[in-house]
């Protein structure tokens, strides 16, 4: 992409052969004598180098370097100045310029000094650039915030319009991540992404409207497992810099998405084998728990009859607490050993409907709206509706406990012919989970809730999963959660 460079000075002759030199190095300049017009463009938008004369009224070059340090910290500054001034310059220098150019200019000296402030600030930008990257890359255990990670570290990096990640699924590009500006056109962007893909390398493509979309593969495991794509504004040439460093970008994120996938494969086996064991330490509980809750119901009524009222709180409490564990073994017992699926066609905005009747009745609520969008071409499914609706309770449940008075909760489905694949989507914006909590969303026995069993997130994936289908979680402390199921229906089912 083109460098941008601002140029200060009050003498127009020089002014205009510093635009007509620089130019004509490839730079997109803007050149001004008003010091003003200086720092407004400075608000407007950023630069990779500006030159300052030393010596300007009413302002001073030193006093005008600091006030585009305040808008753009690491925005180099090259004083601009004669000999006789040389060690004013040099005092310039030691109150954050760059370096210094003399004039007359040598033309030598100029084009070296120009290109070694830019190289300077590309290397210490990409470095920091990177390093963020990494470490986020490194403290987190989920796709999403890895992808949306990346897609950001593009945008800042090459300084693009937008960014968006791709995977491959069922055989298409889905964006997964994006940042900046939503484009116009998501096709160019996709078949950008395609193209990475097939070729193994970056490439560069015509974008929209006379911008430039570049695309680097992601590549996971024994081939390409989707595309990192930016898209810049008109008229702005990415350069071989702006190509490595986006598939630097690319093959990081290639390795923490693999790194989380196999976190996720390793995670799955050791809960699968802990829910055969929690299985038989549950079989070995149900029974004694069964004649525990009969001597404490026992108890409740004899004292109620001896009309003791705080020994009968007590042994309430006991029975509740009795209650408490024989539901936790239930959902053990449920995870460990899922009956077989009794699929039948079934209208998933009914289904819905029900379970948020369900789930409000559990957890009423004030002041909570409610939206549904559901898609009117969305088909019947073939699926079990009593496992389903105990996923879903679940999540509508959750999705209640986060919310607070004037909080609201999404029920969406959407259905697409191309994949033959039924989307549902439970969203609130209610408080939301740490990276920490999302990351042990679906561990066994894990939860935040006081009353909580730790099981109704695994359950509610393993329903899914068993279904053919697939359920993912993105959430913001503060911003809510998002749960996407997406469940396929095969060939001729749902009358489509």
């Amino acid at each position: 992409m083109r460098r941008r460079i601002l140029v200060i000075d009050d003498d127009r002759a020089i002014l205009d052969v510093l635009a007509m030199r620089l130019e004509a190095m490839g730079f997109d300049v803007t050149a001004t004598a008003d010091p003003a017009a200086a720092l407004a463009a400075a608000d407007a938008g950023r630069f990779d180098l500006a030159l300052v004369d030393l010596r300007m009224d009413p302002v001073n070059g030193v006093e005008l370097m600091e006030s585009l340090h305040a808008r753009q910290a690491r925005l180099p500054v090259l004083i601009m100045t004669a000999h006789g001034t040389i060690e004013t310059a040099v005092e310039a220098v030691q109150r954050g310029a760059f370096d210094y150019l003399t004039k007359p200019f040598v033309p030598d000296e100029f084009r070296a000094k120009v290109s070694r402030a830019l190289a300077t600030r590309r290397w210490t930008r990409d470095r920091e650039r990177l390093q963020a990257l990494g470490q986020t890359l490194a403290s987190t255990g989920v796709v999403a915030r890895v992808l949306d990670a990346v897609a950001q570290a593009a945008v800042d990096a090459t300084e693009a319009e937008r960014s968006v990640v791709f995977q491959l699924e069922q055989g298409r590009l889905v964006p997964m991540a994006s940042a900046g500006t939503p484009p116009p056109r998501w096709d160019a962007l996709e078949a950008g992404a395609a193209a990475a893909m097939d070729k193994g390398v970056p490439v560069t493509r015509a974008g929209a409207d006379g911008g430039t979309i570049v695309a680097a593969p992601l590549v996971v495991q024994r081939g390409p497992a989707g595309a990192l794509v930016v898209e810049t504004a008109a008229r702005v040439v990415p350069d071989e810099d702006d190509l490595e460093l986006l598939a630097l970008f690319s093959s990081q994120a290639a390795v923490a998405v693999r790194n989380t996938f196999e976190l996720e494969r390793l995670r799955s086996g050791a809960l699968a084998a802990l829910g055969r064991m929690a299985t038989q330490v549950a079989h070995e509980l149900k029974n004694p728990l069964a004649g525990l809750r009969l001597y404490a119901r026992h108890l409740e009524q004899r004292l109620a009859r001896r009309g003791d009222a705080e020994d009968v709180e007590l042994a309430t409490k006991i029975t509740a607490t009795v209650d408490h564990l024989g539901a936790v073994v239930s959902e053990i017992t449920a995870f460990g050993r899922p009956p077989e699926l009794q699929r039948a066609p079934v209208a998933l905005a009914g289904l819905l409907d029900e379970c948020l009747d369900l789930a409000q009745a559990r957890h009423p609520g004030e002041g909570i709206a409610v939206a549904r969008a559901y898609d009117a071409a969305c088909p019947a499914a073939r699926v079990d509706a009593r496992e389903l609706r105990k996923a879903l309770l679940n999540l509508l449940v959750n999705a209640r406990e986060a919310l607070v008075a004037g909080g609201r909760l999404t029920l969406a489905t959407v259905w697409a012919p191309d994949t033959r694949t039924l989307t549902i989507r439970v969203e609130d914006d209610g408080v939301g989970m740490s990276e920490e909590t999302l990351s042990r969303a679906f561990d066994l026995f894990f939860t935040t809730k006081p009353e909580g069993t730790g099981l109704g997130m695994a359950l509610a994936r393993s329903v899914v999963e068993r279904h053919g289908g697939e359920l993912g979680v993105q959430s913001r402390p503060g911003q809510g959660t998002r749960v996407v199921i997406r469940l396929p229906l095969e060939a001729g089912e749902g009358g489509a």
